[in-house]
């Protein structure tokens, strides 16, 4: 259950920065602020200039301030999936106090142990999440803090990514004048967001199309198994809209929203409306018929590319099929094209919060919402990675002190060791057959 108190979330995306503040009260979160600022600085979801993409950040900032009342100092922000690798990690250690009894520094300390690999030097370890916890050779235990033991084990899985995009997220954000309480894997607080217990055991499948780039997570086992980004989103879409009918932009951008569709089946061949061609002193007429063409050949080139790395992995065999979220998924007709494409069962996610009931906003309100609900577990284990000191009791997201000592890991470099793999026996029959054939993928 999330911890009562207020908590911000920020998502720097291609197309728009967006900010959302939310008040947890017994575990019920309660959006009261959201900021919307167009993005600046960003290209295909990667920060490449710092002082363009503050100033998006503190615009949404300051929309979200105004909205919710009060001043944002400590903001959880998305890390994307470019470049990231998730990998399966085991560590073991001797519990150091005389009396075995576990402590936080010994969950810290295992953490450690279990982040003992070697990682290139342009690469850096974005957080470990533990999975489960051995004491004594007990299996299963979620917190193994205030037990007695002599050996003490943790499995889990550990996220690396570039530091050329884990910096720039932290300078941009301090330069906006906020404390950065949180990292969040963007595609892992999706998964842990949107899809059911059900889903996240049996494997799902959860596919956000952004602005600027697609991204494909896998969940499966209750664990982020696999995340794939391909360069190309909603901004493509309007992109070839202007240079197919020779127009602007701007107007190929609101001829999406205000016509588009991607499955030109839907559409008629008789209904038009005008559009501004450059060159042309007067409107031409257009039918929604070629415009939903135009709209589908790209949008049936992202989800082709898409399905060729889930059939490498063979994700699409998971029972829980794809979920569709993002800006660009909120194009009519998507759910029937992406059905069309994969052969396999689609349904598009909306969050259902007053005021935001919009695939857009959903990176944003996974991000807010995960950060939220993190263990304190988690937390010891984190600050292995981070070397910061955690305080357990973290302040509200409008207090002015920040929840963590300034991080050493930018500058830190450390040598790693491969840790030593362990696999689990599988349960016979058919709902264990779906749940291990995703084994390979780390091996």
């Amino acid at each position: 259950m999330a911890k009562t108190g207020m908590h911000v979330g920020l998502d720097i995306g291609t197309t728009s920065v967006k900010v959302v503040v939310a008040e947890y009260i017994e575990g019920q979160m309660n959006i009261i602020g959201v900021g919307n600022a167009k993005s600046e600085g960003i290209n295909r979801g990667i920060i490449v200039d710092i002082d363009k993409t503050v100033k998006a950040i503190q615009r949404a900032v300051r929309q979200a301030e105004e909205k919710a009342g009060i001043q944002i100092h400590n903001v959880s922000v998305g890390v994307p999936a470019n470049l990231l690798e998730v990998e399966n990690c085991q560590g073991m250690i001797a519990v150091s106090s005389q009396s075995r009894e576990i402590s936080n520094e010994d969950v810290r300390n295992v953490a450690s142990a279990a982040m003992v690999r070697s990682i290139p030097p342009e690469r850096q370890i974005i957080t470990i999440i533990p999975q489960e916890f051995t004491v004594d050779g007990f299996e299963g235990i979620k917190d193994p803090r205030g037990m007695i033991g002599v050996r003490l084990e943790m499995l889990g899985v550990v996220f690396t990514g570039p530091k050329t995009i884990v910096h720039n997220i932290r300078k941009c954000v301090e330069k906006a004048g906020l404390n950065l309480s949180e990292m969040v894997i963007t595609p892992l607080a999706l998964t842990e967001t949107v899809l059911s217990d059900g889903e996240k055991d049996f494997g799902t499948t959860v596919i956000d199309i952004g602005g600027g780039q697609t991204t494909v997570a896998v969940m499966h086992d209750k664990q982020l198994k696999f995340t794939n980004v391909n360069q190309e989103g909603g901004e493509f879409v309007t992109k070839d809209i202007s240079t197919v009918l020779n127009t602007s932009f701007n107007n190929a951008e609101a001829l999406k929203i205000n016509y588009g569709d991607a499955y030109p089946e839907r559409t008629s061949a008789s209904e038009e409306f005008p559009v501004d061609v450059i060159g042309k002193s007067e409107p031409v007429k257009i039918d929604e018929r070629y415009l939903s063409e135009i709209i589908e050949a790209r949008m049936e080139q992202i989800f082709t590319k898409a399905k060729d790395v889930l059939d490498e992995i063979e994700a699409l065999e998971l029972p829980g099929g794809i979920v569709l979220t993002g800006g660009a998924a909120s194009l009519p007709g998507i759910v029937e094209l992406a059905q069309e494409v994969f052969g396999v069962n689609v349904k598009l996610y909306v969050p259902n919060h007053m005021g935001l009931r919009n695939p857009v906003f959903t990176n944003v309100i996974s991000i807010v919402d995960y950060s939220a609900n993190l263990s304190e577990v988690y937390q010891m284990a984190k600050s292995a990675v981070t070397g910061e000191k955690v305080v357990l009791d973290r302040p509200a997201a409008v207090q002015q002190e920040p929840v963590y000592e300034q991080p050493q890991y930018e500058t830190e470099e450390v040598t790693y060791q491969e840790p030593v793999a362990t696999e689990k026996s599988a349960n016979e029959g058919f709902t264990s057959k779906v749940k291990n054939f995703f084994s390979n993928i780390f091996d």
